[in-house]
């Protein structure tokens, strides 16, 4: 964590007192002083993460703020009397409160708002198109229609409610969290963007509940306009539910208990549509939370872009906002009712404060830019059936070049009858923008401690590891993280570091601590709920690595098809004993740039969401992928010996050679592409190789694993069956196979299942059809053949190296 001097530099980063109560770690770790030092580059370079993209939006890339690049952190729960305008031993004790009443609150008149959407085109269409209100009723007639979203059109900002709400959670966070660290590099942004009046929308991925409160409250402890905050969940009290509309929180009907049950509704999009462009024409801010495996929250940024479009709102600077946890809060319920808020708050009297909170608000970036420009690629998506199915029943050796289009990323007309419904190049785009924002919120998320460790014990230590083995894998994968440019959420001597995410850790670890050896060992436990959560902590760490990952599953799976096809191995070793072989293992093998970019451009189609950059292609990221490997020393260049050296190019037959200007089959400028030289690399020979290339596939094992468990578990599953009964027996098989196996648990996750149903959606295995009950899946005619699905699990365990 960094705090923050008045000068704006940052001191020495300190970690927060380990508490001593966690019978777990009650050894002392003994660490040798050579690995009692931070990483050379932590403290003396910090990257710069959250800039705009400079392919899709470089005008707002160039109003950078200057001078302030480098503002450091400050902690949100940090609040004394040097924030307040008084002194004394008085203040001191009631400073939050001073602090919450002497914040700037922007007014949010909602005098006529009910009005304006209700005579707004779209409201009126959609009535007309529902026979609700004939052409010509009076407004009490539509108000009687709209009865039950009134109060979400309703929903203001009291400034006394939401003073009196922002002490609350100072308060509240100050029990749950140790510090609410805030990247300070990019506020100067936004307030130069909110003097201008321009229009700020906040989107960060779905993790917890808590994220619908911090971004408020960060805001608010900022002087920034408080934003309308779109919530997800269903909120049974109407106590709770007229207090949050009172601090600007738009929440469900009360009917409806999901996003897809109150888009059934064919007046809610219409409504929610122009209530957004109502919000934006007050000059209010909004906050929007996207979910990358099911799509939840894309509906309202596609709201925003069709009023771009069609020039109802003359443009959006849209901030994508990146927040890590130490440990993610457990607010899994999407009911919340008045009983369970006060046992939660009763919870908080008798707990400590546990893991900390950073949060990085990126550069605001203009979506006009992105609509008018063209710049960011759409035209190249396709159906994943159409780029992987060729491969995969037919064995064609060629790739489909393209991108894979993932249109559940936003809800189909199905679930909304808008008039006005988007071509598919609309929603093609407003997809592109979801995951440009999911990308974004990704990139200029924090590496926490936890994400860390729980990334090597999980990943490259899964049957265990010494303390003092973790602490040099700790300082060599922080400094691997700095160099890729991304942030890293902690500080301080190795052993804190360590020490403190262990004991985070410590209910999902095993501790070993022998009494005649000061150096303990530390297994992650072999249950279901520590690899998930340790899993859940690596999500971060593998989007970091995923060009790496890739590249790595791309050359497992062309060893995997020379050990098939029975070619022999060359090992080099120091010495030979029998069978037994000491020494690094040599793969005597060439593998050729052309198909390993193949391979991991296959590979690129099954990765889930947020993954892989939007605005580059396909074919681009696969060659990165393969060159990445090339810079962290696991493939090296396979010299190819020729009678005329490469760099000779007026002996090489063909090269340069001129034509006529009217010969149809040749030009002048080209040089023989059928000719160009193919690259080969081999393995490189460092001990260290083999364990890095396992360590990076094993990044992505679980997708892919799920994935496959998912395709062999068809047969046991009764079809066609609803959707979310379908996805909820789906994780029901997973889990039974990672039991039965007992390991790969992190293959059974919720967000597992759903990427797996999405993806088996999209190659065609699960058909959908839509009846009056709504969507139900059943098995598609082409994969009705167990052939076809044994082809499909060949081709994805190929990449998974063992």
């Amino acid at each position: 964590m960094v705090q923050e001097t008045h000068d704006g530099k940052d001191k020495d980063m300190v970690l927060p007192p380990i508490q001593q109560n966690r019978p777990a770690l009650s050894w002392e770790m003994k660490i040798k002083k050579k690995l009692k030092t931070v990483p050379p580059c932590l403290g003396i370079f910090r990257p710069t993460v959250g800039q705009c993209c400079h392919q899709c939006t470089p005008d707002s890339l160039s109003k950078k703020p200057g001078q302030t690049s480098l503002l450091g952190f400050q902690n949100l729960l940090s609040v004394n009397e040097t924030q307040t305008r008084y002194r004394g031993w008085l203040v001191r004790r009631v400073c939050c409160a001073l602090f919450v009443s002497g914040c700037k609150i922007y007014a949010s008149p909602v005098s006529n708002r009910l009005e304006r959407v209700c005579q707004s085109n779209r409201v009126k269409e959609a009535l007309a198109a529902e026979h609700r209100a004939p052409e010509g009723g009076d407004s009490r007639g539509q108000l009687n229609h709209l009865s039950p979203l009134l109060p979400i059109i309703n929903t203001c900002i009291s400034p006394g409610f939401l003073r009196f709400l922002s002490w609350v959670m100072l308060k509240m966070f100050s029990s749950v969290f140790g510090s609410i660290q805030v990247n300070l590099n990019h506020l100067p942004a936004l307030h130069r963007a909110s003097k201008e009046g321009s229009l700020l929308v906040y989107v960060y991925v779905r993790q917890s509940a808590v994220d619908c409160a911090l971004i408020p409250l960060v805001l608010f402890c900022h002087n920034l306009r408080v934003p309308y905050t779109v919530c997800p969940l269903h909120i049974r009290s109407s106590f709770i539910r007229s207090i949050l509309q009172k601090v600007g929180v738009v929440l469900l009907p009360p009917s409806a208990l999901t996003e897809q049950d109150a888009e059934m509704d064919s007046l809610y999009s219409p409504v929610m549509t122009s209530l957004v462009r109502e919000l934006l024409h007050e000059g209010q801010a909004i906050s929007v939370g996207v979910s990358a495996e099911s799509g939840r929250g894309g509906r309202w940024l596609a709201h925003v872009t069709q009023l771009i479009k069609e020039g109802s709102v003359p443009d959006v600077s849209l901030v994508p906002v990146g927040i890590s946890y130490d440990c993610v809060p457990k607010t899994n319920n999407t009911q919340v009712d008045l009983g369970s808020v006060l046992q939660w708050l009763w919870s908080l009297l008798w707990r400590r404060p546990d893991g900390s909170v950073r949060v990085h608000l990126a550069q605001p970036f203009s979506l006009k830019e992105m609509c008018e420009s063209g710049r960011c690629r759409v035209g190249e998506w396709l159906p994943l059936q159409d780029l992987l199915l060729p491969v995969i029943l037919n064995n064609r050796a060629d790739c489909v070049f393209g991108r894979r289009r993932m249109s559940w990323l936003l809800p189909s007309s199905h679930y909304a009858s808008e008039p006005k419904e988007q071509t598919p190049p609309e929603r093609d785009f407003s997809i592109a923008i979801i995951l440009h924002l999911i990308f974004s919120a990704a990139s200029c998320t924090a590496v926490m401690s936890t994400s860390l460790v729980s990334s090597l014990l999980l990943y490259r230590h899964r049957k265990g590891v010494s303390a003092s083995a973790l602490c040099r894998d700790v300082v060599w994968l922080t400094e691997e993280l700095l160099f890729r440019n991304r942030d890293v959420g902690f500080g301080g001597s190795l052993e804190e570091v360590v020490r403190y995410s262990l004991s985070l850790l410590a209910p999902h670890l095993i501790v070993v601590a022998v009494p005649s050896r000061r150096n303990p060992f530390i297994v992650p436990r072999p249950s279901l709920a520590a690899a998930l959560h340790l899993a859940l902590h690596a999500q971060i760490v593998t989007h970091t690595f995923i060009l790496e990952v890739v590249g790595a599953c791309a050359v497992s799976a062309m060893l995997c098809e020379v050990v098939g096809s029975g070619v022999s191995s060359r090992v080099r070793s120091d010495g030979v004993d029998g069978e037994q072989v000491n020494g690094d293992m040599e793969f005597d093998v060439v593998l050729c740039q052309s198909e390993l970019t193949e391979r991991a451009l296959q590979l690129c189609h099954l990765l889930p969401p947020g993954f892989m950059p939007p605005c580059q292609s396909s074919q681009s990221f696969a060659l990165d992928a393969v060159d990445s490997l090339v810079r962290c020393g696991i493939l090296i260049m396979e010299e190819i010996h020729r009678d005329v050296p490469i760099c000779d190019f007026w002996k090489r037959e063909g090269a340069l050679s001129w034509t006529t200007s009217d010969d149809p089959y040749h030009s002048d400028s080209d040089c023989d592409v059928e000719e160009q030289d193919l690259r080969f690399y081999k393995i490189s020979q460092p001990s260290q190789c083999p364990e890095m290339l396992f360590f990076l596939c094993s990044m992505l094992a679980g997708h892919l694993r799920a994935l496959c468990w998912a395709t062999s578990g068809l047969d046991l599953l009764h079809t066609p069956l609803p959707e979310a009964e379908f996805v909820a027996q789906m994780h029901s098989h997973l889990c039974d196979t990672a039991s039965q196996t007992k390991q790969h648990y992190e293959s059974c996750s919720e967000e597992a299942a759903h990427t797996a149903v999405r993806s088996l959606i999209d190659l065609g295995v699960l058909s959908e059809e839509r009846q009056r009950g709504g969507v139900f899946l059943g098995v598609g005619p082409l994969f009705q053949s167990s052939e076809n699905r044994r082809k499909l699990q060949r081709f994805i365990s190929q990449y998974l190296f063992n």
